[in-house]
């Protein structure tokens, strides 16, 4: 039942564009151990530009 209330958390972060900040630390502990991971602050600024890009070359709506 866990797993299920995971995923659906998940799913609905998603969904309103919020990243997964435990999904993101899981795989840079899988893939990239020895490079240090970006604090939560940080993460969620570098997803939001990435989404809606900087100042200068954002999108407009």
């Amino acid at each position: 039942m866990s797993g299920l209330i995971d995923t659906l958390r998940r799913t609905a972060r998603l969904m309103v564009g919020m990243p997964d900040y435990d999904a993101y630390l899981s795989h840079r502990a899988q893939h990239h151990p020895n490079e240090p991971a970006m604090d939560r602050i940080t993460f969620f600024r570098d997803r939001q530009e990435a989404r809606y890009g900087g100042r200068n070359g954002g999108r407009c709506c």
